[in-house]
């Protein structure tokens, strides 16, 4: 079977399913596991070069707040009617992070055979989990992806009865940096099953911009940053944008040094099965808990010293 996949979550499913071996087109973001899809031809590109914009300026180029613009993706439609797919995996949830449900329908119906098209739409944590079995269907594979939610689940529970019982820290996660932005969807779920309160956005939510006054209103125990698409390096980088903010210091989570950053693509942000690894990585964050393979520095770095105080950000955002 010939697999194009759209969507970094989706090729995320393809290889844990074991068929990335079937991949025959990827985006260019999809980068797991990359001994599996180096090779794989790339068939988008960005429309401008995002890791030299900051958080608002991409923000600004997508449209804003209400993310009303274009996508950051371009699809090479002449490449894909090359690869000729017999199937081709996509989204319909955010036109921001990939490419646009619209573009791929209007691409398909110009190709001499038309692939059959998936569109996942996850938003909690137990429809990222769905979504193996229904592309395990869909690749013939259905007993092989019930089995792996299983697992997942498995490891879930463990999670949460490794965490149950403690002291539930609140804790503020940060999707995007400027405009502030709380993570929504299915982070709150990995939150409360590693034995956090998420504060700010609820389960399955499509989130809006938040005021940083909201942020210090609510007072954190925990902030935890993982912007979404922004690796750690790059989330460092532009920490002044939230420790240089009026009254960042006095934030009970700053006071106590319990700010992390995460790794948001590998774990947060993509609908993937990756997810679980996010719940056993926020079990250590939170509670201090060993839940599948030790934490990685990698995969969650406590901020310290002189990272944690005022930085030359810009002030006076509210």
């Amino acid at each position: 079977m010939r697999i194009v996949s759209l969507l970094p979550a989706a090729t995320d499913i393809v290889a844990d399913l074991g068929l990335a071996s079937d991949l025959v087109g990827r985006t260019h973001e999809c980068d797991w596991p990359p001994s599996a899809v180096a090779s794989v031809p790339v068939v988008t590109r960005t429309e401008f070069a995002a890791d030299q914009l900051s958080s608002r300026e991409i923000s600004e180029a997508v449209g804003g707040a209400d993310h009303s613009g274009s996508s950051l993706y371009t699809l090479d439609t002449e490449a894909l009617a090359e690869l000729a797919p017999d199937v081709l995996l996509t989204q319909d949830l955010c036109d921001v992070c990939a490419v646009s449900y619209e573009r791929v329908s209007r691409a398909v119906r110009v190709m001499e055979t038309g692939p059959r098209v998936l569109s996942l739409e996850p938003k909690t944590l137990g429809d990222v989990l769905d979504c193996l079995v229904t592309v395990g269907d869909l690749l013939g594979v259905r007993e092989r992806a019930e089995q792996r939610r299983t697992e997942l689940h498995d490891r879930l529970d463990e999670v949460r009865r490794l965490t149950g019982g403690r002291t539930r820290p609140r804790v503020v996660a940060i999707e995007w940096l400027d405009p502030l932005w709380p993570a929504g969807h299915w982070v709150p779920e990995q939150i409360a099953a590693a034995g956090g309160e998420a504060l700010l956005a609820e389960p399955g939510e499509h989130t809006e911009p938040m005021t940083w006054g909201s942020v210090r209103a609510a007072r954190p125990d925990v902030v935890l940053v993982l912007p979404c698409g922004f690796p750690p390096e790059r989330t460092l980088a532009e920490l002044d944008l939230l420790t240089g903010l009026p009254g960042w210091e006095e934030l009970p989570a700053v006071r106590a040094g319990e700010v992390w950053v995460l790794d948001g693509p590998a774990y947060f942000n993509r609908p993937g099965p990756r997810v679980v690894r996010g719940a056993e990585v926020l079990a250590h964050v939170l509670h201090g808990v060993r839940a599948g393979d030790p934490v990685t520095g990698a995969e969650a770095r406590q901020l310290t010293g002189r990272e944690l105080t005022p930085g030359r950000g810009p002030r006076g955002r509210e």
